[in-house]
Formats: structure tokens, C-alpha cells, sequence
């Protein structure tokens, strides 16, 4: 089966056309778009027009892709930034307009469930239990499992949100980066309630945010997509490439080679994020008596909504 998934986060937009048969998907096209849908959103409650306006301007293009792949089924899915807002009818209405689909707003659960799907569905069970970190613009998840889904929580916090709360300037000073560890201690002092801290033996990082620090990481001099997934990396060299952002002004994170225009204003705050979450892992797996390995997945949401797509609909 042939099947178009598309997941619309906060800062991103994304578009995954495959193929899918027994329970195996093979990439036929992969596009991502930065709209910043949750622009402003965290203050105002509502979508900003000019952030609709990227959205359906991406949606209409990634239509013309859809059509040309002649796809048979399609799936819109939609978190965050989509969940709360006053005005989602008006985003609602100009998906459907475009796509002939109405977007799935989906909970925090379904997001996690369709994350550990897609970051996991080519591992071996033997490297588990896993833990699935979906990083993204407006909320985090972090799902334990081995097979299936054991426990989940989705996190009110992502790049975007930590960046418009407490990092809105170029160079964040140490008030401002101490008020964002705060809030991120906070969240995941809530977290460790729900998923045991302690209990996997792999950390699965995906999501943009995730990719693009690592690209940092292995000293990248362009994105490398196939150098990037499977990568195993240290809380260390995260800390070290998060001080290194953090550090930098808009200029020099655009000058990156593998750095989105997108990203520039917010990997900052995404790094600092990435860093605090791998590092709580890792205290309370060492804590244990583990070893956690830190692996990097470029298979998310996106192949796990692709992947769900076919199997619901065999």
C-alpha cells in the first residue's frame, strides 16, 4: 500500500510518501518544511495568520507531491501547537480545503505510541527495553517500552516553547538559561512520576532538533541523514554541543553547515532541553547499576503514522 503521512508540529512541517508491505516501509519521499505553526502560541493561545499562512502554503505543495505519487491513503497528523488553540477550525478548514482530509489532533499518548513505532520498528528486542524521546517544538515525549508501549508522558515543553518563555534573545544570559533548567527540572520531576528513569537500556533521540545537534556532534559539514541514524553518542559531547549553541549568536548558528534556516532561533533551547532529559537518564540507569546507550533515530512519528496508516487499514 501506498500511503502519504504528514505531521505537523510547531516548528515543522513533514511529508513521508512509502510503501508499505508486511509491516515494512520503504521511503519513496521525505520533505520537510519550517512553518512555526506555534508562533506565539504559548502566549496567545491562538494561530498567528502569518503562521497559518506558511502551513497552507507547505500543505499546497506537499499535495502537488502527493498527487504525483498517485498515494491511497492519507494521514494528517497534528500535535501540539494544534491541541489547545482558539482558532484550529480556521487551520481545520484550510487543510481539508487543500488535502480533501480533515488534520487528526492527536493526544499526547497517540503521539508518543506512533513515535516508539517508527524509532523502533527496525531494532532488535534484545537491545531494550527502549525509551523514545520525540523532541519537539511545543511538547516533549518520552515513551518506555519493549514490543509495546509500557508507559508514556508527554511534557509541556519543546524548542520553541523553552525558547519563547525564558530564552527569546540571541545569547541567553545565566538568569535567563537557569530559569529555562527550572522549568525543565520541573517537567521532568512530573515525568519520572509516570516512566521509570531507570529502567531502559537504550535512549532513542528523534526529531529535528535531535538530528540537527548531532549533526553538530559528529563535526558534520553538511546534513548527512545516513550518518546521522544509528549514531551513538554521550551526555557529554550533548552537554558539549549545547554550551557550544548557547554560546553562539544568531549569525554564527546560521553559518552551521547542517542547520536549518528553521532552527537557527530555537536549537538553542533544544540543546539545553536534550542535554538535562539525556543526562537524568543516565544518572538513574548508572544509578542502577545499567549502561544506558544514547542512539539517534532519523525514523519518528512520521514512519510510525506511515506504518499505522497501513496496518489500520488492511
Amino acid at each position: 500500500m501506498r500511503v502519504a503521512a504528514f505531521d505537523c508540529g510547531t516548528n515543522s512541517l513533514r511529508l513521508l510518501i512509502a510503501d508499505v508491505a508486511d509491516g515494512t516501509l520503504t521511503d519513496l519521499r521525505r520533505e520537510t518544511r519550517i512553518v512555526r505553526l506555534g508562533q506565539g502560541v504559548d502566549a496567545t493561545g491562538e494561530f498567528a495568520p502569518e503562521a497559518l499562512e506558511r502551513a497552507f502554503a507547505a500543505a499546497k505543495e506537499f499535495a502537488e507531491v502527493a498527487v504525483e505519487y498517485q498515494v491511497e491513503r492519507l494521514r494528517f497528523v497534528a500535535t501540539s501547537a494544534s491541541r489547545d488553540v482558539k482558532n484550529r477550525d480556521e487551520f481545520f478548514a484550510g487543510i481539508f480545503s487543500i488535502l480533501g482530509i480533515v488534520p487528526d489532533v492527536i493526544t499526547g499518548e497517540e503521539e508518543a505510541r506512533l513515535s516508539f513505532l517508527g524509532a523502533t520498528a527496525d531494532l532488535e528486542a534484545a537491545e531494550g527495553p527502549f525509551v523514545v524521546m520525540d523532541l519537539g517544538g511545543g511538547s516533549t515525549e518520552l515513551v518506555l517500552g519493549q514490543g509495546d508501549v509500557e508507559a508514556a508522558v508527554s511534557m509541556d515543553i519543546g524548542s520553541v516553547r523553552l525558547t519563547e518563555r525564558h530564552m527569546p534573545v540571541e545569547t541567553p544570559g545565566e538568569d535567563q538559561t537557569r530559569a529555562a533548567i527550572a522549568d525543565i527540572d520541573a517537567q521532568l520531576d512530573r515525568a519520572a512520576q509516570t516512566v521509570d528513569f531507570s529502567a531502559p537500556r537504550t535512549f532513542i533521540g528523534v526529531a529535528g532538533t535531535v538530528t540537527t545537534i548531532t549533526a553538530g556532534v559528529l563535526g558534520l559539514d553538511s546534513y548527512q541523514r545516513d550518518r546521522i541514524h544509528g549514531a551513538h553518542i554521550s551526555v557529554a559531547d550533548i552537554e558539549a554541543e549545547s554550551r557550544r549553541l548557547l554560546a553562539m549568536d544568531r549569525e554564527a548558528r546560521t553559518e552551521l553547515p547542517y542547520m536549518h534556516p528553521g532552527r537557527v532561533d530555537v536549537i538553542g533551547a533544544g540543546s539545553l532541553l536534550f542535554a538535562r532529559i539525556t543526562a537524568r537518564f543516565d544518572q538513574a540507569v548508572t544509578a542502577a547499576g545499567g549502561t544506558l546507550d544514547i542512539r539517534i533515530s532519523e525514523t519518528d512519528i512520521l514512519d510510525g503514522t506511515a506504518l499505522d496508516l497501513a496496518l489500520t487499514s488492511s
